[in-house]
């Protein structure tokens, strides 16, 4: 998988055009942040695929708003914003994603929340748009550190689907993955290197990662129903790295 050394400067591809996964959650918001950083021209995309927490199609507008606001730095290279209506995947899934069903483990040991091919359709069909858009990069907030043990968020996976794609469309397409192999307090950590501590208020205040789709009750790491794989996860890692820095 393709990532960017530490110490290779932003402009070194501003040629270059990126569409970011954009659910309007902590980890893709990172992920815009850290594709802003780095190429001048930058979209994204949203999926519609009858996920039970359906207000996180509210909250990713809510989000791109207030990076155009908050971060004038970045608004420029921000471009057009694409929502695919997905909701197929939601007819054919039994998951604790897409229906009214208790978040348990099954019996291959996946969490039922694990929704099968998800990631594999959501970047076959940003490819396709890329294509058309004009844009070589895909950035994912995928990540094999701290996850439920989703098979296609594994970076083998995604090197085999960035062999695939490049192939398929005869022109060649970059997976990025800048989350793959860091922690969740990580996560809070490079949010906060790649925007300050506005970033982080940001991501507390505006994403969602609960998978109830629980927006009454606020947080320290932002809202959520506090039970949740999504939501432990999410709050472990800001302590982890609210330890840290204290």
């Amino acid at each position: 998988m393709s990532t960017l050394p530490k110490d290779t400067p932003p402009q070194a591809n501003s040629g270059r055009k990126a569409l970011v996964l954009f659910s309007g959650g902590q980890d893709s918001t990172t992920c815009l942040a850290w594709a802003l950083e780095r190429y001048a021209a930058v979209e994204t995309l949203g999926f519609d695929y009858g996920q039970r927490h359906l207000v996180e199609l509210e909250c990713r507008l809510e989000v791109l708003a207030e990076l155009k606001a908050r971060f004038p730095q970045w608004a420029p290279n921000l471009g057009e914003d694409h929502l695919l209506d997905l909701s197929l995947l939601g007819q054919i899934s039994e998951t604790a994603l897409t229906s009214e069903r208790a978040i348990e483990l099954q019996a291959n040991g996946l969490p039922n929340t694990f929704v099968p091919g998800r990631n594999l359709l959501f970047l076959s069909f940003a490819a396709t748009l890329a294509y058309r858009r004009g844009a070589s990069v895909l950035v994912g907030g995928m990540c094999e550190t701290d996850y439920s043990g989703y098979p296609d968020c594994r970076d083998n996976t995604l090197k085999a689907l960035q062999v695939a794609l490049s192939l398929g469309l005869d022109t060649p397409m970059t997976l990025e993955t800048p989350l793959m192999f860091i922690t969740k307090a990580e996560t809070w950590a490079l949010s906060e290197q790649l925007g300050g501590p506005a970033l982080n208020e940001l991501i507390v205040e505006h994403t969602h990662t609960c998978y109830l789709g629980e927006r009454k009750t606020r947080h320290a790491w932002g809202y959520g129903c506090g039970n949740c794989p999504a939501c432990e996860l999410r709050a472990r890692g800001h302590a982890e790295f609210m330890q840290g820095r204290s």
